[in-house]
């Protein structure tokens, strides 16, 4: 059976940044804020958020020669660099401040399969219409409300839980019907 056509573009994509490492801006482009807000989201701090993201596209674009497509989504080896990146920056903290148990973080490090699932539903969330994909990303990643959402897109609350409603349906349908 043939790999989906966007898992095609994405294995173009990171050859040819392998070839030419001036072609990784379309992969930094591409995954950019599912890397950002999954930091965001473990970090709490923005700031830190944005030196752990640089950090990931940095150590991505240094070990670029060496990864090897297995078949998961290039965004679950980004994943695995960002939970590393966090993991190593907490430890240079508990180490700088001595209080290892205090400053532990939940134990939240996703396995691979999650990190695959998370990925598969960012590219499903980027085949939806337009408006569909903003306010499911202003929803569930910027968490803004429904009423901040209509403001943003001069739409009636109504409206926007009718794309939302219409977006999960299709996220679970599309969802159920690649896990068989």
């Amino acid at each position: 059976m043939p790999a989906p056509a966007h898992e095609q573009d994405e294995r173009l994509l990171i050859e040819a940044a392998q070839a030419d490492p001036r072609r990784f801006a379309a992969l930094y482009d591409l995954h950019f804020e599912r890397v950002y807000a999954y930091v965001a989201r473990r970090v709490g701090n923005r700031a830190e958020a944005e030196d752990v993201t640089s950090e990931v596209f940095h150590q991505a674009l240094a070990s670029l020669p060496r990864f090897e497509w297995r078949g998961a989504p290039f965004a679950a080896w980004l994943y695995r660099i960002a939970a590393n990146a966090i993991a190593d920056r907490w430890q240079r903290t508990v180490r700088e401040r001595g209080n290892p148990v205090a400053n532990e973080p939940a134990a939240t490090d996703p396995s691979l399969d999650e990190l695959e699932q998370r990925a598969r539903l960012f590219r499903l969330v980027d085949s939806l219409p337009t408006d569909q994909q903003r306010v499911v990303r202003m929803r569930f990643v910027e968490e803004k409300s429904i009423r901040e959402i209509a403001q943003a897109l001069g739409r009636s609350e109504g409206a926007v839980k009718q794309l939302q409603f219409r977006a999960l349906e299709s996220l679970r349908a599309r969802m159920s019907e690649s896990h068989g």
